[in-house]
């Protein structure tokens, strides 16, 4: 009667040649390493830019649309954050107005105390808006 063999044996075996397969495919030079890709790109010719139009060949760069800022002074720095947002003005920065140097963490329970530039200004959209916020309560 014969003895049933330990899979160890088995399982090592078939380890082994799963790696030396490996090591095999992997070597440079092997018939099995495929070609490089070749590819081509094709410029398209675009038209001259024309001579009437002064700023032809130019990048087009806008001035930041000028916005009167409102007042946000009283209102929680979430909804202050949120209503500037709304009205296209998204550089902001908010302050520990205690000079303490508290991250506000939860804008929801930080009220506004000051804001800089002052409301009623008409500043460009792109100008930084910091906002000095105490906790609600303070």
């Amino acid at each position: 009667m014969r003895q049933p063999s330990s899979p160890v044996p088995a399982i090592a075996a078939a380890t082994f040649l799963a790696g030396t397969a490996l090591v095999t495919g992997c070597t440079p030079g092997t018939a099995s390493t495929p070609p490089p890709a070749v590819v081509t790109v094709t410029a398209t010719p675009t038209s001259p830019p024309d001579e009437a139009t002064p700023s032809a060949g130019k990048p087009s760069v806008r001035a930041p649309e000028r916005k009167r800022l409102p007042d946000v002074v009283g209102m929680n720095l979430q909804a202050a954050q949120d209503f500037l947002q709304a009205k296209g003005f998204y550089i902001l920065d908010d302050q520990d107005a205690t000079g303490q140097g508290r991250l506000q963490v939860f804008d929801r329970n930080w009220q506004v105390v000051r804001q800089d530039p002052a409301a009623g200004r008409r500043v460009p959209t792109d100008t930084l808006i910091t906002l000095y916020a105490k906790k609600i309560g303070e």
